[in-house]
């Protein structure tokens, strides 16, 4: 009789050595086993994001195993579930950001992770939707609501708001009640309204620096010298949060002078954050913008389109149909 026997296997992207997108390969590796408390989830997609390619680059954290394999958003179906696992059954379909930022890979086909690193994949979302959220999901929420505190009426800015964590930020901080103003360039300002900008700045023509002032909060996910400029637009007593890195000495210095208070942040598992995301995407407050859908095997290809600094929104990677 033909028997049908677990794959013990799987198909992964990996990174054999740190570099340029040419670097990444397909690989076999063995199928992950989920530990105590731990679930093992058919990858269906994967979310890319700057992390991925930065890591690419350089090795990032260096929190890695072996094959570094790239990826930290998933969604997907669970297939197993390891000792005192309660929160999931096979069958479930779920969505998370796992084990950030120690090694995920979600550029494969199976990811096993703590269960309380995903939830249930929002209703009426598919798998491709639903793994372009949570890394950008959980970014802006952490930052908006736990780290500036945002308060309804409150003004807030927000840098490259058609970007990947922009967007989804954007609407977070109009569900908060926020007065939104993003800077973006013009093609970009009609998506950005329809999403709740209420002012829109063209960077190309306008200088933010020069014409905003009394923020309460800035969001600023660019970096440079933007940290340095978006101080002035702040008023005494509000707060720049910072994504790219560590803040330098010179910001934290004139953020002290200003009487403004400076902050990075970076993302964190979050089951918590993940069920207030799906309550917005459920109540029809929050949409993942997508850039391009690739198959896993273009990984590098996506890579390159996101270093390009052109999309509008997620690039997500398809592992099942």
């Amino acid at each position: 009789m033909p028997t049908t026997e677990t794959p013990t296997t799987m198909r992964a992207i990996a990174a054999p050595r740190w570099g340029d997108p040419d670097v990444l390969e397909a690989v076999t590796v063995p199928r992950p086993e989920p530990g105590p408390t731990e679930i093992r989830v058919a990858v269906h997609a994967a979310g890319v994001n700057p992390t991925d390619w930065k890591s690419r680059a350089s090795g990032g954290f260096g929190q890695w195993g072996e094959p570094p394999i790239l990826g930290y958003d998933v969604s997907g179906v669970v297939e197993a579930v390891g000792l005192g696992a309660s929160l999931f059954e096979p069958g479930d379909e779920v969505f998370g950001m796992p084990r950030f930022p120690e090694q995920a890979g979600g550029y494969a086909e199976y990811v096993a992770a703590p269960s309380r690193h995903f939830a249930r994949k929002p209703d009426g979302l598919d798998h491709v939707h639903a793994a372009a959220l949570p890394l950008v999901g959980l970014t802006a929420w952490q930052a908006l609501v736990e780290v500036a505190r945002v308060q309804p009426g409150q003004r807030v800015l927000i840098h490259a708001a058609a970007g990947g964590v922009g967007h989804v930020a954007v609407q977070i901080a109009k569900a908060l009640g926020a007065h939104v103003v993003a800077t973006a360039s013009a093609p970009k300002h009609e998506l950005l309204r329809s999403l709740g900008a209420d002012e829109l700045i063209d960077y190309r023509e306008t200088d933010f620096a020069h014409t905003l002032r009394d923020l309460d909060v800035v969001l600023d996910t660019i970096g440079g010298d933007y940290g340095l400029r978006s101080l002035a637009t702040l008023r005494r007593g509000g707060i720049l949060v910072w994504l790219p890195g560590p803040l330098g000495p010179e910001v934290q210095a004139r953020g002290r002078e200003l009487g403004v208070r400076t902050r990075f942040t970076l993302v964190e598992p979050d089951r918590a954050g993940l069920l207030a995301i799906t309550e917005l995407v459920e109540s029809g407050k929050l949409r993942v913008e997508i850039a391009d859908v690739l198959p896993l095997a273009d990984a590098a290809r996506a890579h390159r389109l996101g270093e390009s600094n052109r999309t509008t929104g997620k690039l997500v990677l398809t592992v099942r149909k």
